[in-house]
């Protein structure tokens, strides 16, 4: 059989530290921060990591579940569109590679043999228009009225 026996904390029976009733408290006179902490007591090696857990404990287990839902959930949906964007990039970026950057040079070599159509025929008309004789028109490829 089992036997309980009651345990009773020391710490529990210690009194509370705090102000006594006869003394009295100055509430209204200005002091400082740093008057707050004297020289004697030791600094706490309590790191940022530890001191961020403890503050877990300023919101209800409800709170974090819902937050961390929250958080999660936001994660994932910024993983997923990150994931798609660089997809879609890759689909976009290729396909112009493979795509556009042939016609675009096939369309400018398009573009310059239609100028150096021009020019040449720019100056046939040159030349026929030098070497016309000094009385008659050159041929324009119009016949004149009669």
């Amino acid at each position: 059989m089992v036997k309980l026996e009651e345990v009773v904390d020391e710490d529990f029976l210690k009194p509370q530290e705090g102000p006594i009733d006869d003394d009295e408290w100055d509430t209204d006179s200005e002091s400082d921060a740093s008057s707050t902490y004297s020289a004697d007591e030791p600094v706490s090696d309590e790191t940022l990591y530890e001191r961020l857990l403890a503050l877990q404990d300023m919101l209800s287990p409800h709170t974090r579940r819902s937050l961390s839902s929250k958080y999660n959930t936001a994660s994932s949906v910024l993983k997923t569109g990150l994931s798609w964007g660089g997809k879609t990039l890759w689909v976009v970026s290729t396909s112009m590679l493979l795509i556009a950057v042939p016609w675009a040079l096939a369309y400018s070599e398009e573009q310059m043999l239609a100028e150096q159509e021009r020019e040449m025929q720019m100056q046939q008309r040159a030349n026929e228009f030098l070497t016309a004789p000094a009385g008659t028109e050159p041929a324009t490829g119009a016949k004149p009225a009669l």
